[in-house]
């Protein structure tokens, strides 16, 4: 048998994008010939995870968990909508969401992780899923939320199963309330996130960059008012507060009652438990958020429904 090294299976996951496995496995019954390899690993029908590499994956799932006072949200792409229904591609979210809730939001880490039950990493599992369901994935981003003392909860809006769907929320409630206090606070709070989408949890948050954006906005808009250069001022002060009113969580109004500010609301649930509650933070991952969508996936999505 030839001997088979780690220089040799690398150039060979590169070249196909096979996983790490099948590519030893596919030198192990070439006797090391790297043509005849690739061959192998393409009639084995796993050398398309390279090809497909280049497709935009705009869709998928955002998986969320919650264990003690830790939570985690990933989301993990692929081309269409339908693949978001196979139970194979289920359970990879819901094990790197796990895994993720271990080891924290660096998607390199999370990638070189070891795959439960498996001789490989999270790496090598969603190549070998990329050629096995046939469309391009990757595991995109993830996030995490804890406290040192309070709850994490979460939400999924859209839900496809059990903690995946298209929006996943996870708010962190600091405070020596029960838990039976904090949970439905929180869940309130995590459906009110999912529908308003703040950017920052108070204005000094927010990003600059977007502030001075709308700044320019402002004064622009101000500009062909025809009104005095002191009044223009107010007039651009006015529209950057309200810009940053409207896009922070604790001054947004409430969605469920749709009057009051976040920051009442969880104020006067403080006041009733006699003990202080800060919303210490919060994080919401929309699928597909900032993927420009190619016209093909269309064209793609259609060919799928009609089993072509």
């Amino acid at each position: 048998m030839a001997d088979i090294t780690a220089s040799m299976v690398k150039d060979l996951r590169d070249r196909t994008g096979a996983g790490m496995m099948d590519c030893k496995k596919a030198l192990n019954e070439t006797a090391g010939d790297m043509e005849a390899a690739v061959d192998w690993l393409r009639t084995k029908g796993l050398a398309a995870a390279a090809k497909k590499a280049g497709r935009t994956a705009a869709e998928g799932l955002i998986g969320v968990t919650v264990a003690g006072k830790r939570g985690a949200v990933v989301e993990v792409n692929s081309e269409t909508d339908f693949v978001a229904k196979n139970e194979t591609f289920q359970g990879f979210v819901r094990t790197v969401t796990d895994i993720a809730s271990q080891l924290g939001s660096d998607v390199a880490t999370l990638l070189a992780a070891s795959y439960p039950e498996s001789d490989g990493t999270v790496h090598d599992k969603l190549t070998h899923n990329v050629a096995t369901i046939g469309e391009h994935q990757s595991l995109r981003r993830a996030a995490i939320v804890e406290v040192n003392e309070g709850v994490v909860t979460s939400y999924v809006h859209n839900a496809t199963a059990s903690g995946l769907g298209k929006i996943g929320v996870l708010v962190g409630l600091e405070s020596s309330a029960p838990a039976d206090v904090l949970e439905p606070l929180g869940k309130q709070i995590a459906m009110h996130i999912a529908a308003a989408n703040p950017l920052a949890l108070d204005e000094t948050g927010l990003d600059q960059t977007l502030v001075e954006r709308e700044r320019a906005i402002a004064r622009e808009k101000a500009a062909t008012s025809g009104k005095p250069a002191e009044i223009i001022e107010k007039m651009i002060e006015g529209g950057v507060r309200k810009y940053a009113q409207e896009n922070s969580l604790m001054t947004q109004v409430f969605v469920i009652d749709g009057k009051s500010k976040v920051a009442d609301i969880v104020g006067a649930a403080a006041k009733a438990a006699g003990t202080p509650i800060t919303i210490s933070s919060f994080v919401r991952l929309q699928l597909g958020e900032g993927i420009e969508r190619e016209e093909k996936d269309f064209a793609a999505e259609v060919a799928a429904a009609a089993g072509v």
